[in-house]
């Protein structure tokens, strides 16, 4: 037969040739059914070429020739130690079959009959191929595809049964294979069980089960099914590494993987050990392979015990908790991500919760509080705890000395949003830079960290603000610094480097860009301190200021503001930081702004002092106290000032939206204390008020009038001297006395001490000004309602003195018809009629009475409510109301009587 088709048997040994150069030499070991070496191989193959040369042709003996060939590659094949060992462990392995060629007795013959088996009939098809699979994201990975169990190889490849084989055959069988289950591949006689599915991630990370084919000695099998154990774990480890060492993991992942790896590659080492033990000693048995593998199998066991908690951790071998399904920690990263155009899938959305970064320190750290009892495996966890800690050390540090985040996986305790950026810092009214740019991320704190996290924080935050304005040299290298959690030196680097930061911070804000003299320039100009610029302002702009906001020239007050601060001999010509003040309206009257704030619930009022219309239902919106739709340029006025980076930050826009509140009180004061101040000038030189008038009732009424305003602006300035001498200048000088001590704690001689911290000035300065908010009645509702009908009755009243003179000439027959009447109506110009004189009108009087009497009854008890709520705030509250009780109590004295009050 083999004569009559030559050429097809040599292309079908060419074909077999070119499979076994391709075929698959991953982890499955193929099958030889022979178990004779080299040297009787070659012996029988020579010897059978010369028996048949005596009695058939060249080509048989080629046709022959070829069959052997293919059956040698196959013995090559099935002898190569695949992916963990090496060409000079096949060397050694095929020298010792050489050595030894009668060690097996049975197998020559197995080899016969099977020589003689693939002679009768074609063997089966069976090719085994490798492919390359796609890449992921572990760079090293596995890229080779997994081989086919042992169990689905032809018949013709299966081994010898252990039955046939003598007990040292069976020793000898079972060794050999055991070296190359512990490396994680199948042996001729130990198998993975049915159940396993390799193909299964899940079953892979768990590890396989194996089997011992039928027919090993009792006490064998027992002492091999006990190292079982070993190559699951190293399995489950190979699995673990490549799952692990997965980009989404984190860094810190990737270095307890690679600290895994280095073990196992020490693991392998000791493997190879054992293989040249066994192939040079003839003593080598399976209880020596046992004592040998008892240590090592102890590490794997743990490495494979935490492998399997961390996975349980990242919901991989089991499903997460009901709770974790709703969980929105990571809802601001998702915002984040998609703010800066990206996706859901970037912005980390997976249905699973990752186990990471100081999660992952955490775990390991718990796991050696637990196992401290053992030296083994504490020596274990804490070489792999300071393994895997160097990346989360190299960003802590670079945190800690540099001020920058290099955080590409989102595992450090501190959290960027790189979309709240410092150039909207004027827009910022929530302090949202400073609050929310940098947060802890408190579920990926490691317990190392917990007690210092705070410092952690705030070092960062300080010394990236340094960094931004060019005081950290970020190309210079950070020497001498903990790489790990268990150097001894790790808390004294956090607190170092937060003192530092603390000291550079300060530095910066009160030296290099003098904070102290910023924070007088603020009181200049809305504290009205040393104010006679904003007088001349007032006298200069008054003809547009009366105008309705809509109508008010912006331009035309900021240059006439300008003129004003640059005039020669003011108090604001040597201010430095003139240029900084703008002027803007504001359409919402003061009181109806503070009832907003005020009256916002479940928002930050900080966030409320600013945009609060935003968050503000049409309802709320509607319930207004005053009606701002005719405000006046004078109620609108506020000055804006345009604060430099860094000290935006202690001067933010909520910080400066309460120097505009504060600024719109005041000024309303001023502005009300000038209404009745012209409003005494026009009664004391007007002709019809200085006329003694032949009616008593209007001398009467005269004295009334007079008694009324001069309570209006006795009630005004104590109010105003209240604010600014007893309320806003003791705790400005407050607030300047601990700049002071804090500018003198900070000195460069010294070494750097925390004794205050920029959190803590920034927080004296917030409380400052809510403090002075408080005392001057701004933040209490019912005090808001009160005041703003007590200043509306006295805006009110002072705007009707030229109504009340033109009464005051209509009442009284001598000024009726006289030229003092003529000069009432082109001064004021409120008269109707065109006539130059004004008709005498003896129901004037009673009139006058009733007008004069409903202001006098309106202040009065408003007064009274005002008083008696201080007085009842003074006792809760705050003690500071009984001074201002004090003060304006004189305001309530005095009756139509008295003339010693005539003119205030």
């Amino acid at each position: 037969m083999s004569a009559r088709h030559p050429q097809n048997l040599k292309s079908s040994s060419s074909a077999e040739k070119k499979t076994s150069s391709t075929t698959y030499s991953g982890p499955s070991r193929p099958r030889v059914p022979s178990s004779m070496t080299e040297h009787e191989r070659r012996s029988s193959t020579n010897t059978h070429a010369r028996k048949q040369s005596a009695g058939t042709t060249a080509t048989e003996r080629r046709t022959e020739k070829n069959q052997v060939l293919t059956r040698e590659t196959v013995t090559v094949r099935s002898r190569s130690p695949l992916k963990h060992t090496s060409e000079n462990r096949v060397n050694s392995r095929r020298t010792r079959d050489t050595d030894k060629p009668s060690k097996p007795a049975e197998r020559p013959s197995a080899s016969s009959a099977g020589a003689k088996k693939s002679s009768d009939g074609p063997p089966m098809p069976w090719a085994p191929q490798a492919s390359i699979i796609p890449h992921t994201t572990a760079p090293l990975a596995s890229r080779i595809s997994i081989p086919p169990l042992a169990s689905s190889a032809p018949q013709t490849l299966q081994p010898q049964p252990l039955n046939q084989l003598s007990l040292d055959a069976q020793e000898t069988a079972i060794v050999e294979d055991l070296l190359f289950v512990f490396m994680g591949f199948e042996g001729q006689y130990i198998r993975f069980v049915d159940s396993y599915n390799p193909l299964e991630e899940k079953e892979r990370l768990v590890g396989p089960s194996f089997r011992i084919l039928p027919g090993l000695d009792i006490s064998l099998q027992d002492l091999a099914t006990s190292m079982f154990r070993m190559a699951t774990h190293y399995i489950a480890l190979e699995a673990f590494i490549e799952v692990q060492s997965r980009e989404e993991y984190g860094a810190v992942n990737h270095a307890l993987c690679a600290a895994v790896r280095d073990l196992l590659k020490e693991y392998l080492m000791l493997i190879a050990q054992l293989e040249h033990e066994m192939l040079t000693n003839q003593a080598f048995t399976l209880h020596v392979l046992n004592l040998h593998t008892k240590p090592t199998s102890q590490m794997l066991f743990q490495l494979y015990s935490m492998g399997i908690e961390l996975l349980k951790a990242n919901g991989i071998l089991e499903d997460e908790d009901e709770d974790s399904l709703d969980d929105t920690d990571n809802l601001e990263g998702i915002l984040e991500s998609l703010r800066e155009g990206g996706n859901i899938g970037q912005a980390g959305l997976p249905s699973k919760k990752i186990c990471k970064g100081g999660s992952v320190l955490g775990l390991i750290k718990k796991r050696l509080a637990s196992m401290s009892g053992d030296p083994q495996a504490k020596t274990l966890l804490t070489r792999l705890l300071r393994d895997s800690s160097r990346p989360y050390m190299a960003m802590l540090n670079e945190w800690l000395h540099h001020g920058g985040i290099k955080d590409p996986h989102a595992e450090f305790l501190i959290k960027e949003q790189k979309s709240i950026k410092r150039e909207r810092l004027d827009q910022d009214y929530t302090d949202e830079y400073w609050e929310k740019r940098y947060t802890i991320r408190d579920n990926l704190v490691p317990p190392q960290l917990e007690g210092v996290k705070d410092k952690v924080l705030l070092a960062g935050k300080y010394l990236n603000v340094v960094r931004e304005c060019g005081g950290v040299d970020v190309s210079k290298v950070v020497e001498d610094v903990p790489t790990s959690f268990d150097d001894p030196r790790f808390l004294e680097n956090v607190s170092a480097a937060y003192a530092y930061a603390n000291s550079s911070l300060f530095n910066l804000l009160l030296t290099t860009h003098a904070l102290p003299a910023r924070l007088r320039s603020l009181k200049h100009y809305f504290f009205l301190d040393r104010s006679d610029f904003f007088t001349s302002f007032l006298e200069l702009a008054n003809s547009e200021l009366k105008k309705p906001a809509k109508s008010v020239n912006i331009g035309k007050l900021q240059s006439l503001l300008d003129i004003v601060l640059r005039q020669p001999g003011s108090v604001a010509a040597e201010d430095p930081y003139k240029e900084d003040v703008k002027v803007e309206m504001n359409e919402i009257g003061l009181t109806n702004w503070l009832m907003k704030i005020v009256n916002v619930t479940g928002l930050d009022q900080d966030a409320a002092t600013g945009s609060i219309s935003n968050y503000l239902t049409p309802a709320t919106q509607s319930s207004s106290v005053t009606d701002d739709k005719d405000i006046t340029g004078f109620e609108a006025l506020i000055f804006d000032y345009t604060m430099p980076f860094p000290l935006s930050l202690v001067v933010s826009r909520v910080t400066l939206t309460r120097y505009q509140l504060l600024f719109r009180y005041l000024l309303s004061l001023r502005h009300l204390e000038t209404l009745l101040v012209s409003s005494w000038t026009d009664q004391s030189k007007g002709v019809s008020w200085k006329h003694l008038s032949r009616n008593p009732k209007i001398e009467m009424w005269k004295r009334k009038a007079w008694t009324l305003r001069a309570r209006m602006l006795v009630f005004v300035q104590q109010l105003l001297y209240y604010c600014t001498a007893e309320v806003i200048e003791p705790n400005w000088l407050s607030l300047m006395t601990r700049l002071n001590e804090t500018n003198e704690a900070q000195k460069p001689d010294e070494p750097a001490q925390v004794k205050r911290t920029v959190d803590e000035l920034m927080q004296d300065h917030v409380d400052f000004l809510a403090t002075c908010l408080k005392e001057c009645m701004l933040t209490n509702s019912k005090l808001l309602r009160i005041n703003s009908k007590i200043l509306a009755t006295c805006t009110m009243f002072a705007n009707f003195t030229s109504s009340l003179s033109r009464y005051l000439v209509a009442a009284d027959p001598d000024l009726a018809n006289s030229p003092a009447a003529a000069h009432l109506k082109p001064s004021h110009g409120h008269s109707k009629s065109s006539s130059t004189s004004i008709a005498y009108d003896p129901t004037k009087v009673d009139k006058m009475f009733d007008i004069l009497n409903k202001y006098e009854e309106n202040f009065s008890r408003h007064l009274k409510i005002l008083l008696d709520t201080l007085n009842y705030l003074a006792a809760t509250e705050t003690v500071v109301f009984l001074s201002l009780c004090a003060r304006l109590s004189t305001a309530n004295e005095g009756t139509p009587g008295t003339n010693e009050i005539v003119y205030g």
